[in-house]
This record gives C-alpha cells, structure tokens and sequence, in this order.
C-alpha cells in the first residue's frame, strides 16, 4: 500500500447535502424549508416559544429553593485515607488536618472545609481534624482506636 492509495472505508464520509443549488439537487429553490412562515426566513429561534400562549416552563410552579449562604465541603471516605496511609502518603504519626489531607493530594482544594464520611474499611490508628464529619465516620475511627475531631460544631451534622 502506498500513501496515494489511501482510501476512507465505504460509507464512512457521508458527502454534505448542497442546499439552494437548483432544481436538479433534490434540495433547490427552498432548500427544504417549505413555503413562507417564520422559519422558511433567515435569523429564526423559537426555542420554547408558544405562539402567543404561555410557555410551558412558565406554566408550571416553581419548587425548591437555592440557600444563598449554603456551606460546599470537600467530601472525603475513610476507606481512601485508609488507601492513602497505606500508600504512605499520610503520615500517621502526625494528625491528620486538613491541610494535611490537601498536600498529600487526597483533596483538591478545603473550600469551606473538609467533611469526612465513613464509606469504606478503615484500620489505621489516626487523630484527625477535620471541618465536619458523620456519626458512622466518628465511630469508625474510633473503633479503630483514633479520633477524630471536628472543628466547628455547626459543621458537624
């Protein structure tokens, strides 16, 4: 085989439909936009638009609420800092803090803390600190013979 004899595989580059280029392409005149009306012309959106009548995302009752000062944590399972302690890239020795867990690259970035959940097997003897943590998640490390503390009550649960 030669570069000249390089060949896409049959069917594989479907060739674009020349629109407006007169009657013998199937497509001319029109271009397959019917006869007059607002979308036969150029510059249409009429995404959600009704004609007239009242949308649907309109209709509908609004739900919900979005707090405005609502608290974002950076969620971490104890079976990871378990793998990461493992791994040797926590040092147990030490406690454990947040900015501990971001330097070993376990968490990306604290945002308004860091809260830990109990998802996972989890053995290593830690003392850590931490912005928020679940009921599970304290028992957890607990039971494994650390501890682990949360910082702000308010966080917590």
């Amino acid at each position: 085989m030669k570069l000249h004899e390089l060949r896409d595989n049959p069917g594989a580059a479907k060739k674009r439909m020349r629109i407006g280029r007169g009657p013998g392409s199937g497509k001319g005149k029109t271009g397959g936009r019917g006869i007059k009306g607002q979308k036969s012309r150029s510059g249409v959106a009429i995404n959600g638009y009704e004609g007239g009548q009242m949308p649907l995302y309109q209709r509908l009752p609004k739900r919900g609420f979005n707090k405005p000062n609502q608290k974002k944590f950076a969620v971490v399972n104890l079976g990871l800092i378990q793998k990461f302690v493992e791994a040797g890239k926590i040092d147990a020795s030490a406690a454990v803090t947040e900015d501990a867990l971001v330097a070993s690259g376990l968490v990306r970035r604290k945002l308004d803390g860091i809260r830990v959940l109990a998802k996972g097997d989890f053995s290593a003897k830690l003392n850590i600190e931490v912005t928020g943590a679940s009921k599970a998640a304290v028992e957890a490390v607990e039971k494994a013979g650390g501890s682990l503390t949360v910082t702000i009550a308010a966080a917590a649960e």
